[in-house]
C-alpha cells in the first residue's frame, strides 16, 4: 500500500505548492510553452493567465484542427516551437502517438492522477476532461423508455425525427469508430446509412444547434455531447437558456457496454526541451482546483476520481461509460470515414 506521501493526488499537491512557493519568490527566470490545441475555449485562456501568474510561465497558443497540428510538428520535426499538443479527442492523441510526435511524461504522477482508461499505457498522453455523446430528447414528443442504444436509432420509427451533425465532424467519427468496434463493420455501415435516412435535414451546424432544433420542434432527437447543454443552459442568450430548458439528456447503452466518451487531453511533444514546464502545466490542469473550475465553466467532466462534478452535472445523472480503448478510436479512424461515405451521410 502506498504512503500518503507517494499517493498520486499528494504528488500533484506537492508539485502545485512548489510553483506557488516559487513563483512567489520570484525564483522562477522568465519562460514560456507553445501549445499546439484543437481545444477553442474561451475560459481556456483565464487558466493559461492563471498558471502564468502562479508560475512565470507565460503560454502561446497556436490553434487548428487536430490533423492540420500533426502536420505541422511532422513538417516542422525537430525545429517546432511547440512543447504541449492538446486535442478534443483521444483518437487523435493515439495518432500523434503512434506518429512519434509525443514523449513519456517525465513525471508519474500526472498519469497516475486518471484512471487506466484515461490514459496512455505508455504515458504519452494524458486526459484533462470528458464528455459524454448522448441522445437529446424532447419530453413533449419523447418518452424516456422509447430510447435506449445508438444503434436503435436505425430503427423505422425514428424517421425524419432525427438531427445529427455532420460525419465530418471528429465525435461522430470517434463514435462510429466505436460501432465499428463493437459491431464490426458492415452493421455500423448499415447503422449509418439508416440514421441518416432518419434524420429531418441533411447534416448541418454544429452540437449545439442540433439542441436547438429538437428545443424548437423540427426533431425529436439529436446526438450531441453533453458539455453544450451546460453551455447553452447558462449563455447570454435567453433563447439559447430556454432551448437547453425544452430537452433532457438520456445516456445510451446503458444496458450493454455504456455510453461512448471521449475526451480531451494532452501529451509532450517529443522535440519539445521543456518538458519539465510542461509537465507543471499538465499538473496544473490535474489539480482539483482546476479540474472543478473546468466542470463548472466548460461543463466537460473531471477525469481525476477526487474533483467534483458541477451542480449542473449532476441533474443530468450518472451513467456507465463505454471502458472502448481510446486507442481504438485512432485505429477505426479512417474506417469509420470510409464507411460514412459509403453510407451515405454527408
Amino acid at each position: 500500500m502506498l504512503s500518503e506521501s507517494m499517493k498520486p493526488g499528494h504528488f500533484l499537491r506537492r508539485i502545485l505548492a512548489v510553483f506557488a512557493v516559487v513563483s512567489f519568490t520570484g525564483l522562477i527566470s522568465a519562460s514560456e510553452l507553445t501549445l499546439y490545441t484543437q481545444r477553442h475555449y474561451e475560459f481556456d485562456e483565464k487558466l493559461h493567465q492563471l498558471f502564468s501568474e502562479r508560475t512565470g510561465i507565460s503560454i502561446v497558443v497556436v490553434k487548428a484542427a487536430s490533423d492540420e497540428l500533426m502536420a505541422r510538428l511532422q513538417s516542422e520535426a525537430d525545429r517546432t516551437p511547440a512543447d504541449l499538443f492538446l486535442t478534443a479527442d483521444g483518437g487523435g492523441l493515439d495518432r500523434a502517438k503512434k506518429a512519434g510526435l509525443l514523449q513519456p511524461l517525465p513525471d508519474p504522477a500526472i498519469a497516475n492522477a486518471v484512471p487506466a482508461t484515461l490514459k496512455d499505457a505508455d504515458h504519452q498522453w494524458v486526459a484533462l476532461t470528458m464528455r459524454a455523446r448522448v441522445l437529446y430528447y424532447s419530453p413533449d414528443r419523447v418518452k424516456a423508455g422509447e430510447l435506449s442504444s445508438y444503434e436503435a436509432l436505425a430503427d423505422p420509427q425514428w424517421r425524419g425525427r432525427l438531427a445529427v451533425r455532420s460525419s465530418s465532424n471528429a465525435y461522430n467519427q470517434s463514435l462510429m469508430a466505436a460501432l465499428v468496434e463493437a459491431n464490426g463493420a458492415e452493421d455500423a455501415k448499415a447503422w449509418a446509412a439508416a440514421v441518416r435516412g432518419n434524420m429531418v435535414r441533411p447534416p448541418q451546424g454544429g452540437d449545439r444547434d442540433q439542441i436547438r432544433v429538437v428545443a424548437a420542434g423540427l426533431a425529436d432527437v439529436a446526438i450531441a455531447n453533453t458539455y453544450y447543454l451546460g453551455l447553452l443552459a447558462t449563455s447570454e442568450d435567453a433563447q439559447d437558456r430556454e432551448a437547453a430548458a425544452k430537452v433532457k439528456i438520456h445516456f445510451p447503452n446503458q444496458d450493454g457496454r455504456g455510453t461512448h466518451v471521449n475526451i480531451s487531453g494532452a501529451g509532450i511533444v517529443k522535440a519539445s526541451k521543456k518538458a519539465g514546464d510542461a509537465a507543471k502545466f499538465l499538473a496544473f490542469l490535474l489539480s482539483n482546483e482546476v479540474q472543478e473550475m473546468i466542470a463548472e465553466n466548460t461543463f466537460e467532466y473531471p477525469v481525476t476520481t477526487t474533483a467534483k462534478r458541477s451542480e449542473l452535472q449532476k441533474s443530468w445523472g450518472d451513467f456507465k461509460a463505454d471502458a472502448m480503448p481510446f486507442s481504438v478510436l485512432g485505429e477505426r479512424n479512417a474506417e469509420a470515414v470510409r464507411l460514412f461515405d459509403e453510407s451515405g451521410w454527408e
